[in-house]
C-alpha cells in the first residue's frame, strides 16, 4: 500500500511538472521554433518605420473599436476600458496607448511583435485570445513594426482597465499554453501565387489585421474557430443575437457585387438600402479610413470564399 501511495504521488508530481512545462510561454515558443527569451527583432527592423502603412494597418485592424476609451469622442485615445462580455466571462480591454506605466509606451518593437504573434506579454504571461492573436499571427514582422510605430505617435492616456472577470477555470492563465498548442499554429500569411495581387492583399487584410473571422465564425467548446464554419456567421459572443454570414451563400452575401461590398466597407450601406449598426458600425468607421484599393481587395477576397450556409440559432 505504501509503495502504491508513493507511486501515485510520483505520478502526480510528474503530471504537475509536465503541465507546468507545457503550459509555459517558453514551451510554446520552443515548439513553434521561436526564441522564448528574446524574440528575434523583425526583419528590416533597422529601417525607418513606414507610418502611413502603420496607419492603414491600424484602421484595417479596427484598433479603436475595442481599445478607445468608451466615454470619449476621440477614438484615437487608446486607454481601453471596454467591457467585452463572452461565454467565458467579461474581458476588460486594456490600455494600448503610449503611456509608459498604464499603456505600452515602455514596450520594444520585439515585445509588440511577440504579443501580436504569440499572445505573450513582455513579462511572460499568456494573453487571452479575446485579444485576437490567432489572426494577428498572420501579419508579417515589418507590418507589425510599422503598426507599433504608428501607435507610438498617438497620445498617451492615463489609467488602466480593471482585471478580467472570469470564473474558474478560465481565470487560470497558465492553461492557455495548452490552448495555444492546440489552436495557434504560428504561421505568417503566405501569398497564393495562383491568385491576383489584389486578391492576396484582400486575403491578408481579412485574415490578418482585419481578423474578420474572429466575429463571423462559430466556435467550439474551447472557444476556437470551427474551421468549416469560418466566415459563415455565428452567435454573438456578447449575447446580442447572431453575427451574419459573410460568405457568398444566399444566407450571407450571395448575390452581392464587389461594388456592394466595397460600399458597405466605406459607408455602412447595404444593397437593400439598410445601414449596419452596433459593432459593425464601429468596424465601418475604421474601414472607411482605408484606401479604396484595400476595400476593393477585401471585397474581392470575401466574394471568392466557399459559400457556406449561415448559422441558424437553435430554437
Amino acid at each position: 500500500m505504501r509503495k502504491t501511495i508513493v507511486g501515485l504521488l510520483v505520478l502526480a508530481l510528474v503530471g504537475a511538472l509536465g503541465f507546468w512545462g507545457l503550459t509555459s510561454p517558453a514551451a510554446y515558443a520552443l515548439i513553434r521554433g521561436n526564441d522564448p527569451v528574446s524574440p528575434t527583432p523583425p526583419a528590416g527592423s533597422m529601417r525607418q518605420p513606414n507610418l502611413e502603412n502603420g496607419r492603414t494597418l491600424f484602421f484595417a485592424g479596427g484598433c479603436t473599436s475595442c481599445h478607445a476609451v468608451p466615454s470619449q469622442a476621440d477614438k484615437l485615445r487608446l486607454g481601453g476600458g471596454y467591457a467585452l462580455k463572452s461565454p467565458f466571462g467579461t474581458f476588460h480591454i486594456p490600455n494600448i496607448s503610449p503611456h509608459k506605466q498604464d499603456g505600452i509606451g515602455s514596450w520594444s518593437t520585439a515585445d509588440f511583435v511577440r504579443a501580436m504573434r504569440e499572445g505573450v506579454s513582455p513579462d511572460g504571461r499568456h494573453y487571452y485570445p479575446a485579444f485576437p492573436y490567432p489572426s494577428y499571427q498572420r501579419m508579417n514582422p515589418e507590418d507589425l513594426a510599422d503598426l507599433f510605430a504608428f501607435i507610438m505617435t498617438l497620445a498617451p492616456v492615463e489609467g488602466r482597465a480593471p482585471d478580467h472577470e472570469l470564473p474558474f477555470p478560465y481565470n487560470l492563465r497558465r492553461g492557455l499554453g495548452l490552448w495555444k498548442l492546440a489552436f495557434l499554429d504560428g504561421q505568417v500569411f503566405r501569398p497564393d501565387a495562383s491568385k491576383s495581387t489584389s486578391w492576396n492583399r484582400g486575403a491578408y487584410l481579412v485574415n490578418g489585421p482585419g481578423h474578420c473571422a474572429e466575429c463571423h465564425s462559430e466556435r467550439n467548446a474551447a472557444g476556437a474557430i470551427i474551421e468549416d464554419r469560418r466566415f459563415a456567421g455565428g452567435p454573438d459572443p456578447e449575447g446580442r443575437g447572431t453575427v451574419p454570414n459573410i460568405t457568398p451563400h444566399p444566407s450571407g452575401i450571395g448575390g452581392w457585387t464587389a461594388d456592394d461590398l466595397t460600399t458597405l466597407l466605406k459607408t455602412g450601406e447595404t444593397p437593400n438600402f439598410d445601414t449596419v449598426g452596433g459593432p459593425m458600425g464601429a468596424v465601418v468607421a475604421n474601414t472607411a479610413q482605408l484606401p479604396d484599393a484595400d476595400r476593393q481587395a477585401m471585397a474581392e477576397y470575401l466574394l471568392s470564399l466557399p459559400p457556406r450556409q449561415g448559422f441558424k440559432k437553435p430554437e
